[in-house]
């Protein structure tokens, strides 16, 4: 049962903050809800979910939610063609995959449905794996600095996603890396664990988990 699952979600939230000596207020639970209908976004929004995460403009433009649940947050968390970053700039409240200056200009460029500037984050690949994206540790900074010239976009804070593996404290020295690099930048938020590993990130610094699983329950292949 959804509520069953959020509460046990929450719980481990808070144990993890009162660990790291942090208060609950400071973490956002992002649901993850790719692959999901919108009618089980409809039912944690009644439940008191407000931030929600998808991978794909298409899925996500099939739901029809960007204007359906007043005070809902859209995250855009999975790689960002700039062929679609028009109708993702339309879509989503927050963009947290921006990791080229040629997709932060086409997303300045694009029409927004709102009057502010586009939240965005900037997607860092801390590890070797050919398949994720992200920019490179070393470029985080020029990147950052080009986004702080751009009017209509609103650069936060950072997210990466670790190598998998089924113990969390692997991701431990990946969490420390982009926390270490947000503090040098001083940008606020840090996007990053999820349902396996979100404690580890709390304990690190996490302004943001991203929780589909925990939430959900597995997905269909």
């Amino acid at each position: 049962m959804l509520r069953d699952r959020m509460e046990r979600v929450e719980a481990r939230i808070r144990v993890s903050a009162s660990r790291a000596g942090r208060p609950r207020e400071e973490i956002t639970l992002l649901a993850v809800t790719k692959t999901f209908p919108a009618e089980l976004i409809a039912e944690s929004y009644a439940l008191g979910l407000r931030d929600f995460g998808e991978n794909y403009v298409q899925e996500f433009e099939a739901k029809a939610l960007s204007e359906a649940l007043p005070g809902a947050r859209f995250h855009l968390i999975g790689h960002l063609q700039a062929n679609k970053s028009n109708r993702a700039a339309e879509l989503f409240d927050v963009i947290q995959t921006v990791d080229s200056l040629r997709l932060a200009q086409r997303l300045n460029d694009a029409p927004r449905r709102r009057a502010q500037p586009l939240e965005v984050l900037i997607e860092v690949k801390l590890s070797g794996e050919s398949a994720k994206s992200g920019v490179e540790p070393g470029q985080v900074a020029a990147l950052a600095d080009a986004l702080a010239a751009l009017p209509n976009l609103r650069l936060t804070g950072l997210m990466t996603m670790p190598p998998w593996s089924d113990e969390p404290e692997t991701s431990r020295p990946f969490f420390r890396r982009l926390r270490d690099l947000a503090a040098g930048l001083g940008l606020p938020r840090l996007s990053m664990g999820m349902s396996h590993d979100f404690e580890v990130a709390i304990e690190e610094g996490a302004t943001m988990v991203r929780v589909g699983t925990a939430l959900f329950g597995s997905r269909e292949p």
